[in-house]
């Protein structure tokens, strides 16, 4: 126990690829960094990574005593859950990752109302369309639609989604309305873009007919950030893909319309995503069971959508 903190150190180290950036996580300077690395290396009298002014690489030594090292401070991790969770003590700090759009319009008024039963446990939000920050962030809880491909969180599903196509009034006033599939190719778009490009390609479910459209690029607007693209597919610049969470209050307020209603994307439930372990943290446990609730509730304002 007495070099913990280094071996936390070179855990955080493997999984950032970099001994500065897990040095500021544990608020250590880059040379308190190296000295406890060095340190690691000599009680253990191996060299666990390979290090150059740009590089941080695990040897083969590094790698076995990484997979041992993230075994045992999981297991003392679990430990004190386990012992906050025989208490019922529900405190501390809890890391919540969402996306963009719906994050700021629909989680961020949950985690208000959570915070309020759970006064001593404090939030952090983070913001995201991307799932990359997951592991790196130390998120406790995150909310997706779907549930990424290549993820290693757990996945729970919290309510039904689908995504739809939809308009401002004003935009369709001016372009006119779709008939169908085919009359899209006409029309301008707001689409959501990432590293991977842009999501551009769209798959259409019509009882058992199915069609695949590719939105022009050249006749649209492209950006990262849902709420952005929110924003200007109220303001009338084009046509978006967007889930009936992100939009339901927009529909019910008459401020955006669905395109294509007959049509719809796939299907994207919302997940809760967290980490695999053996004693979940009371405070994490408790958020799960708040939005469970507050899914099941305001999904009841949706079921005309759900139903189609």
């Amino acid at each position: 126990m007495d070099n913990l903190g280094d071996i936390r150190l070179f855990v955080e180290a493997a999984a950032l690829g970099s001994l500065s950036a897990a040095g500021r996580k544990l608020d250590l300077s880059p040379a308190a960094a190296s000295a406890r690395l060095v340190r690691l290396e000599a009680a253990l009298g191996v060299q666990l990574f390979e290090r150059t002014t740009r590089s941080l690489r695990l040897t083969d030594e590094g790698r076995t005593y990484l997979a041992h090292s993230q075994h045992a401070l999981q297991t003392l991790d679990d430990a004190h859950a386990a012992l906050h969770a025989g208490r019922e003590i529900v405190s501390g700090k809890l890391r919540v990752s969402a996306t963009s759009d719906f994050g700021r319009n629909v989680i961020r008024r949950w985690l208000d109302a959570f915070n309020v039963q759970h006064p001593d446990v404090s939030i952090a939000l983070v913001l995201s369309d991307s799932l990359s920050h997951l592991l790196q962030d130390d998120i406790d809880l995150a909310i997706r639609f779907g549930v990424p491909a290549d993820s290693t969180m757990i996945a729970k599903r919290m309510a039904p989604n689908h995504r739809v196509l939809c308009a401002s009034p004003t935009y369709l006033d001016a372009h006119g309305i779709p008939e169908d599939i085919a009359s899209l190719a006409q029309h301008r778009f707001v689409l959501l873009s990432s590293a991977a490009g842009v999501a551009n390609e769209w798959h259409f479910r019509r009882d058992a007919e199915i069609m695949t459209f590719s939105a022009p690029v050249a006749q649209s607007r492209e950006t990262n950030d849902g709420a952005v693209a929110r924003e200007w597919t109220l303001e009338g610049h084009g046509i978006a893909m967007k889930s009936i969470w992100d939009i339901g209050p927009d529909l019910k307020a008459g401020r955006l319309a669905l395109v294509l209603p007959e049509w719809r994307g796939p299907d994207a439930p919302v997940h809760a995503l967290f980490q695999r372990r053996q004693f979940m943290a009371p405070r994490v446990r408790a958020l799960l069971d708040f939005l469970a609730v507050r899914f099941a509730d305001d999904a009841k304002e949706f079921e005309p959508y759900f139903c189609n």
